[in-house]
């Protein structure tokens, strides 16, 4: 059970759940919690329907604005304790009541969502009471917006598990109440997944299931309030990656067996029209410095942990300076999937300098990214990611001879 509960309406059965999980979003929250009951109320109101705050314990009044929200939907709040922190342990909280109130489907949307409209809730609930079994939204995308999805996600979790899933950690999504026993049931439950890297652990899950997987296209970017990009970056892809590692070690024995991927079931392919996304500035001359940071820090490890023909590689690409910078997709490929086998084969204590040896190579091919798609248009850059995770896809057979 939540380590804390506020259930006002005493609801003990519900059969469709929208959560909001938080910290400290009392700012956001209320009218969050207005537009998903209003949604609730429009496409949802045969079911009998329930509103969660999964929180952090906030001290900011979160709650009450939560609570203070109009709407004809009850709501439950939820908390973990005060020294518990991260999106993951929210879930769990809420998985838990989840199963308790035998609920047949589950949103889940982020408290601050500037732009949040009410169709997007019934764009990721509706395919779920369809027969679907887990629902992933596919948001309007810059082209340099995501790069870590479209860079490393994407393709490697496309490659492993031969799903097509564009977006499967953006932090919203869809699941039924047949996935809720493996969420809880998994033994895969580290402090990354505590916190970034929840949203990677579901979808992996999901895939895994064998259920029905839908994505939902909702026609609008997603407006949150300014982030600096580099405030979390080695925290954010240290669990976000490093959760991938983790479940390729729990899936192995399923993922070997997978060749090629197939196209993911759309919804809602006529319902809106499509915005155009906001733009995204890059700074290419960062991106360069922290790429050739990792040869001062890095080198030695590379040479340990990458395939004999990587290293030069590594050095040709270095010599190239910012005006001809280019990083080939095939030794990309190859970094990331001796990476992944480095992170299987090493002691605990050596898992974190393997992923953090990886961030500035990471940064190294977004900069690439950045230069062949100057001049693409958003659609002309989506097929060159296309293509490369095809080239993931027919370099996987390395990956499986070499994990062993």
């Amino acid at each position: 059970m939540p380590y804390y509960e506020e259930n006002p309406h005493q609801i003990t059965q519900a059969d469709m759940v929208v959560a909001i999980p938080s910290f400290n979003e009392a700012e956001a929250i209320g009218r969050t919690a207005e537009l998903a009951a209003r949604s609730l109320t429009e496409f949802f109101g045969h079911l009998k329907c329930v509103l969660i705050n999964c929180d952090n314990h906030s001290g900011d009044g979160t709650k009450e604005a939560f609570f203070a929200a109009p709407g004809e939907i009850p709501k439950i709040y939820l908390s973990t304790p005060s020294n518990l922190q991260g999106k993951g342990n929210n879930l769990r909280n809420l998985f838990e009541k989840v199963r308790d109130l035998q609920a047949q489907a589950t949103v889940v949307i982020e408290a601050d969502i500037k732009n949040l409209a009410p169709y997007w809730i019934k764009n990721l609930g509706e395919p779920l009471l369809k027969g679907a079994g887990y629902v992933c939204p596919l948001y309007v995308r810059h082209k340099y917006e995501l790069t870590l999805t479209s860079s490393i996600i994407y393709p490697l979790i496309r490659c492993l598990y031969g799903r097509r899933v564009r977006q499967p950690d953006v932090g919203d999504f869809g699941f039924s109440g047949k996935l809720v026993n493996a969420f809880l049931d998994l033994p895969v439950w580290t402090e990354s997944v505590q916190q970034f890297g929840i949203d990677i652990w579901m979808t992996t899950i999901a895939l895994h299931s064998r259920l029905p997987i839908c994505q939902s296209i909702i026609g609008s970017p997603k407006v949150h309030r300014l982030k600096d990009p580099y405030a979390h970056m080695s925290v954010l892809f240290r669990q976000i990656v490093g959760t991938i590692f983790d479940m390729m070690d729990v899936y192995a024995d399923f993922w070997k067996q997978v060749k090629w991927s197939k196209p993911t079931a759309l919804y809602g392919t006529d319902a809106h029209d499509v915005e155009t996304p906001l733009p995204v500035e890059v700074n290419m001359e960062k991106l360069h410095e922290k790429f050739l940071q990792g040869f001062d820090k890095y080198s030695d490890l590379w040479q340990h942990v990458y395939d004999q023909t990587v290293c030069p590689k590594l050095q040709e690409i270095r010599s190239l300076g910012l005006q001809h910078f280019s990083f080939p997709t095939q030794t990309w490929a190859r970094i990331l999937f001796d990476a992944a086998v480095a992170y299987h084969r090493a002691e605990a204590s050596e898992k974190e300098r393997v992923l953090d040896s990886l961030l500035p190579l990471y940064l190294g091919k977004v900069l690439s990214f950045v230069k062949k798609t100057e001049r693409m248009s958003q659609q002309q850059a989506e097929e060159y990611i296309e293509n490369e995770c095809m080239i993931f896809e027919e370099n996987k057979p390395y990956l499986v001879k070499t994990w062993d």
